[in-house]
C-alpha cells in the first residue's frame, strides 16, 4: 500500500512538473508572440531566399510611410528573397500605429543583424533605446535607402554626440528646405540624367511622375554626389500636364542621388535618396523599380534589367496630407493588418484632413 502511495506522489509530482514545463513554455512562446505584434515581418517566398534582411522604417504623418513601407516589403520578400521587418510609429498608449506618436518606433534594435535599411520617418524624437540600434547601423556604415521626408527624419536631441537634426545634411546631403513645386497643385516629372543613365539603380527605369512636389534642394554637394534623377515641376498634378514656365526647372532640382556618408567614430557607407516617395507616388511603376533597384544594389545584389515591381496584394493608397489626429485611434491599424494576403490601404471613407501647418514638410 506504501509503495502504491509513493508511485502515485511520484507521478503527481512528474505530471506537475511537466504542467509546469508546458505552462513556462506557453508563456515564453506567447511572450515571443506579444513582443512581435507592435512589428511586421515577411519571410521570403519560398525557394527564394536571399539570406538577407531588410528593415524598413516608417513613421510620418503626411505621406502615409505606414501604407509604402509594407507594399514594399511586399515586393522585396516575395520577388526578391529578402527578409523584411516593417517597424511603425505605434501609438504608446493604445498599440495602434500612429505616426502622430514622435517618439516611439519599436524594433529599432532589429537593425542589428540588417544587410539594408529603408528609412522614411519624419521629425522623430526616440529614446535612447531606439535610437542607439540606428546610430549602431551607421557607424558600420551599412547602406542606407531613403525616401520623402527622411531627409528631416530627426529633431531635436545628440544622442551620441550626433546632431541628429542635421540628420539629413550630413547623411544624406539635404534637409528639409522648401516645396520648390506648389504643395497639392504641381505635380513633378523624373528625369534621368543623361551622363549616369547607365548607372544600376536606373535599370528598367524610364518613365516618373509623382502627384507629391518637387523639393527645394540647394546643400546637397553634387561633387560628392551621383545625381540620377532631377525634379521637373508640372502645372498640375496630372503626368500629361507640361512643365511650368517661370523659372523654377532651369536649373531642376536633383530628384534621386546616391552618395558616400559617415559618422564620427563610424565606417563610411552608402546612402541612395529620393525627395518623391509619398504613398500615391508609388502607384508609379518605374518609381517603384527605383527604389528596389536601390535596396538591390545597394545590398549587392544584381539588379536585372527589369525587377519586378507587381503589387503582391492590392495596393490603393491614401492622399497626401495631414489628418485630424483622432484618425488614427479611429482607424485602429495594427501592423499585422498588413501582412501577407491583406490590404489596408484603402481609407474607407474617405479621410478628412487637417488644416496644413503654418510650415508644411
Amino acid at each position: 500500500m506504501k509503495s502504491k502511495f509513493l508511485m502515485s506522489t511520484k507521478f503527481l509530482s512528474v505530471q506537475v512538473f511537466r504542467f509546469a514545463a508546458i505552462a513556462a513554455l506557453l508563456c515564453v512562446a506567447t511572450t515571443n508572440i506579444a513582443s512581435a505584434d507592435d512589428r511586421l515581418v515577411i519571410e521570403p517566398a519560398e525557394g527564394t531566399a536571399n539570406g538577407k534582411h531588410i528593415v524598413l522604417i516608417s513613421g510620418d504623418e503626411e505621406y502615409r510611410s505606414e501604407e509604402s513601407c509594407p507594399m514594399f516589403a511586399k515586393i522585396l520578400s516575395q520577388h526578391h528573397g529578402f527578409k523584411c521587418t516593417v517597424l511603425f510609429a505605434i501609438d504608446s498608449k493604445t498599440g495602434v500605429i500612429n505616426p502622430y506618436d514622435q517618439g516611439n518606433i519599436p524594433g529599432m534594435d532589429t537593425l542589428a543583424d540588417a544587410d539594408l535599411c529603408v528609412l522614411t520617418t519624419r521629425f522623430r524624437k526616440l529614446p535612447d533605446d531606439q535610437m542607439k540600434p540606428f546610430l549602431d547601423y551607421l557607424k558600420a556604415g551599412k547602406p542606407l535607402v531613403a525616401y520623402r521626408t527622411a531627409t528631416h527624419a530627426f529633431k531635436g536631441g545628440n544622442y551620441g554626440g550626433f546632431e541628429w537634426k542635421n540628420f539629413g545634411i550630413k547623411v544624406l546631403g539635404e534637409n528639409w528646405h522648401s516645396h520648390h513645386g506648389k504643395h497639392k497643385v504641381e505635380g513633378a516629372r523624373g528625369l534621368i540624367v543623361r551622363e549616369n543613365a547607365d548607372h544600376p539603380i536606373l535599370r528598367g527605369v524610364k518613365d516618373i511622375y509623382t502627384p507629391s512636389d518637387v523639393y527645394g534642394v540647394v546643400h546637397l554637394d553634387e561633387d560628392e554626389a551621383t545625381v540620377l534623377l532631377r525634379g521637373q515641376v508640372l502645372k498640375l498634378l496630372d503626368p500629361a500636364a507640361p512643365p511650368v514656365t517661370d523659372g523654377r526647372n532651369d536649373p531642376m532640382m536633383p530628384y534621386a542621388w546616391v552618395k558616400p556618408y559617415s559618422v564620427p567614430s563610424g565606417e563610411t557607407g552608402q546612402a541612395f535618396t529620393t525627395t518623391a516617395g509619398g504613398a500615391v507616388d508609388f502607384r508609379c511603376e518605374d518609381l517603384r523599380r527605383l527604389i528596389v533597384n536601390a535596396c538591390l544594389h545597394l545590398s549587392g545584389e544584381e539588379v536585372p534589367g527589369k525587377a519586378d515591381v507587381s503589387f503582391v496584394d492590392p495596393y490603393q493608397p491614401s492622399f497626401f496630407g495631414f489628418l485630424n489626429s483622432d484618425y488614427f485611434q479611429e482607424r485602429g491599424l495594427h501592423p499585422e493588418d498588413f501582412r501577407l494576403g491583406h490590404s489596408a490601404t484603402t481609407a474607407d471613407p474617405p479621410p478628412t484632413y487637417a488644416p496644413e501647418p503654418a510650415t508644411a514638410e
